[in-house]
């Protein structure tokens, strides 16, 4: 049977239930289901090496290769990276985005929030993902960093053609297109880099110009934290709100209770996330549940079959906002953990403070199709009337 990436949690239970690991040739890895055998990959990243971490569903040909290549990459990204070479990108990334600076930007994330409601509050109808979930997350972290809005539209797009390059199928004119907008997207953040004049300043820019330009990566783990901290907020945002108005009672209750909302975030990352997985390598042989792994197998650590699993949670295939939060993996665990996970958390309770209190009669409108996407799983539109 196929791997269905568009609803991914019937096969993730059969490989639970199966005894030892279950190999998915879709996904050319050996996939880790259970809570219990994802947390043992994710503390032990000696064994488990994050080196292929994201592996590309698409190969670009060697027009678009051609215009990447304009801008060169560097090389690691905190991603992909190991031991002494992940503590060094990653460090300057855990101060950029410390509770303080979360903490400080929370005016601003409220201020953008209500800004956004209000531009189509009159209108008795919206598609969500786009004129909201894609623009808030992308505006927080130019705020972060320090970057123009009028520069951000770029940024942007470049995020979202960067992630077609490697995940969609397409014809070489598009491949080309799409990599001529990650290239643009670098020279944006090449020319901020470059505007500092050698200042880097103190906000999450200059924290990353310090720690890793010396190194030469900047501008590549620039383009992954945008990547990754755009990008899967938006999907956190879109399949909370989908699946609280799919309850429907669960959304009323949150109208009526707003201090569920913190637990409401728990649960919608625990049940949707928004990551659904990561690849690791063995770097030797190992045994896990059972199932022998000679050195170089590929795994894919599903943190999404994690987040149901009845050995860590009760009722897990349910969505209740009034369960205690238990710990789960919707951020990572262990040293990869996500740096901004404090920050997605803190967007989306201002999101869901923001439409409970401006927009209570919210409806979803129509079916809802999910991209196909295990990355950044999250509705591909949402129109939603009031």
């Amino acid at each position: 049977m196929d791997f269905d990436r568009q609803d991914p949690y019937p096969h993730y239970a059969r490989a639970r239930k199966a005894e030892g690991l279950t190999f998915v040739p879709d996904l050319d890895a050996w996939l880790v289901a259970r809570h219990a055998d994802a947390r043992t990959v994710l503390r032990d990243p000696e064994t488990f090496s994050s080196a292929n971490a994201m592996r590309p569903d698409v190969v670009p040909g060697p027009e678009a290769v051609a215009v990447l290549q304009e801008v060169p990459a560097g090389r690691p990204v905190v991603l992909t990276a190991d031991g002494d070479d992940h503590r060094r990108v990653r460090d300057p990334l855990s101060r950029g985005l410390s509770p303080k600076r979360v903490a400080a930007a929370v005016p601003f994330i409220a201020g953008r929030a209500e800004e956004l409601v209000a531009s189509f509050r009159a209108e008795r109808r919206v598609e969500l993902m786009g004129r909201y979930a894609r623009v808030l997350p992308g505006e927080v972290l130019g705020h972060l960093l320090g970057i123009a809005p009028a520069d951000m539209p770029a940024l942007i797009e470049g995020s979202y053609r960067a992630e077609d390059l490697v995940f969609r199928e397409m014809e070489t004119d598009e491949q080309v297109a799409a990599a001529r907008d990650v290239a643009g997207m670098k020279r944006v953040l090449d020319a901020l880099v470059r505007g500092r004049d050698g200042e880097p300043g103190d906000d999450l820019c200059g924290e990353m110009i310090r720690g890793i330009e010396p190194h030469g990566t900047l501008i590549s783990n620039l383009q992954n934290l945008l990547l990754a901290g755009h990008l899967t907020t938006t999907a956190l945002i879109g399949t909370a709100v989908l699946h609280l108005l799919r309850h429907r009672r669960q959304w009323e209750m949150l109208c009526g209770r707003p201090g569920l909302i913190p637990a409401a975030v728990e649960e919608a990352a625990r049940y949707d996330t928004a990551v659904q997985g990561f690849r690791r390598v063995t770097t030797r042989p190992v045994t896990l549940a059972g199932t022998h792994l000679p050195e170089g197998a590929e795994i894919f650590v599903a943190f999404g079959a994690a987040g149901r699993d009845p050995g860590a949670h009760e009722r897990p295939d349910e969505f209740d906002i009034t369960r205690e939060p238990a710990r789960h993996l919707a951020f990572g665990h262990g040293v990869h953990a996500c740096p901004g996970a404090h920050l997605a958390r803190e967007q989306l309770r201002i999101t869901l403070e923001t439409l409970t209190r401006e927009l209570p009669g919210l409806r979803l409108e129509g079916p809802v199709e999910m991209l196909p996407n295990l990355i950044h799983r999250s509705p591909r539109e949402l129109f939603l009337t009031w």
